[in-house]
């Protein structure tokens, strides 16, 4: 039988809302601002002038009930008055990483050993090379480093033993150019296991890699490294000094967004409220500009979803929990496969989890805290400095307003174990 509940027919009307819909709602909210004042937010940045402020609340009310998709116009409106990046916020079609790529282009990975040995290499072989590497950097997010770190370590030896072969000028760019990608990559990986020598010795050696060939994308993540060693490390004003040379050499690149983002991180943790919103605005435009990106798996391909990461960090720093809250359960909504449930992002999750724990004990939920705490250092993969940085933010509350509690005694202990990981 049909029911005529109205409770029930607004469950299922929410339940089949668009995703872009529910996403308008709860950053609206966050944000604090009613129906009315969020169309008077959009007007401001507009670069005509829109329809009186009835026509544009009716229109907002069917957006946030995903009665009509907004335009492409209205789409960058929306965003901007949210304070996310279109792309974000109304993603096209998923184009997933196809792994089996490498087999497309008839060769193995002991076929493509073999011809990197031979005295003439084939762009054949240099273009499975590059696919071999794009795959590596896209297993970043989710494969253990301490796994991926030997794998790539050795394509990169072998890139480098090419460069005693016969190649033409054109493939010796390609493959230096293949050097610097995964030496960035095997940088990521050092720092991670937390061996901080080693890290800036390899991202040296993709910055001198990067300035051989004048590549600004492997320049700009030189510095970015930099940045990020640096930020984790409390070095705020270092933070900002690389960040700034990063976007001078990276050009139109995409780590120029996350070179700002590292800034806008910077700032936040020095006090700086006002400088961090306009260089998330800054970045938020950069990237707002930017086409959607063919492999968003890429660790090294700046994806629209990554600004909500990055804000949430900014606002959890800066105490705005209810913005940070909501980021961060997107950030979770999107980590998650809709196949199966896997999450592809656990380091982003990771994080997103500190920020719920910080917000529940800035709350008085002390066990939701915990909760949120524990789950985020008990993944399998994670970037012990970075997970250790915004774990500071959760024990500086539980130090603050939870001294002598067990739970917070506890979770404390295995924060310092953690840190002991740490060469």
């Amino acid at each position: 039988m049909w029911c005529t509940d109205p409770l029930s027919r607004s469950r299922r009307a929410m339940a089949e809302q668009p995703d872009w819909a529910r996403r308008i709602r709860a950053l609206r909210e966050a944000r604090g601002y009613s129906q009315s004042e969020a169309a008077a937010v959009m007007r401001t940045h507009a670069d005509r002038t829109l329809p009186d402020a009835e026509h544009l609340i009716r229109r907002w009310k069917a957006w946030e009930l995903g009665e009509n998709k907004p335009s492409r116009e209205y789409a960058s409106l929306i965003a901007a008055t949210l304070g996310t990046v279109t792309d974000s916020l109304f993603p096209p079609q998923s184009r997933e990483l196809d792994l089996s790529l490498l087999s497309a282009t008839g060769m193995d990975t002991l076929e493509i050993i073999g011809r990197l040995h031979a005295s003439d290499v084939t762009d054949a072989t240099i273009e499975a090379l590059h696919i071999t590497v794009d795959k590596l950097c896209s297993e970043y997010s989710y494969t253990p480093p301490q796994d991926l770190i030997i794998e790539g370590r050795q394509w990169l030896r072998r890139i480098v033993d090419m460069q005693e072969r016969h190649l033409t000028f054109r493939q010796r760019r390609r493959t230096l150019e293949l050097a610097g990608w995964l030496a960035l990559l095997v940088g990521c990986l050092e720092y991670d296991l937390g061996d901080r020598r080693a890290a800036d010795a390899t991202r040296k050696m993709a910055l001198k890699l990067g300035t051989e060939i004048e590549n600004p994308g492997i320049l700009g993540w030189s510095h970015e490294l930099q940045a990020w060693f640096a930020l984790t490390s409390g070095n705020y004003r270092g933070v900002i000094a690389a960040a700034e040379a990063g976007q001078a050499a990276a050009g139109s690149h995409g780590v120029q967004v996350q070179l700002i983002a590292q800034e806008a991180k910077a700032l936040a943790r020095m006090g700086h409220a006002d400088e961090m919103e306009v260089a998330l605005e800054r970045g938020r435009q950069v990237l707002d500009r930017m086409p959607y990106p063919d492999n968003i798996h890429n660790h090294f391909v700046v994806d629209p979803a990554k600004f909500d990461f990055y804000a949430m960090d900014c606002y959890r720093h800066t105490g705005n929990d209810r913005i940070a809250r909501t980021l961060a359960e997107e950030v979770l909504r999107n980590g998650r496969s809709d196949f199966d449930g896997t999450d592809h992002t656990p380091m982003r999750s990771a994080e997103a989890r500190i920020t719920l724990a910080v917000a529940a004990a800035r709350e008085g939920e002390l066990s939701e805290a915990i909760h949120y705490g524990r789950r985020a250092i008990s993944t399998d993969r994670k970037s012990v400095p970075s997970l250790l940085m915004v774990s500071r933010d959760l024990t500086a509350v539980l130090t603050d307003r939870y001294a002598g509690e067990p739970e917070a005694d506890e979770y404390r202990l295995q924060l310092q174990a953690l840190a002991r990981t740490v060469r």
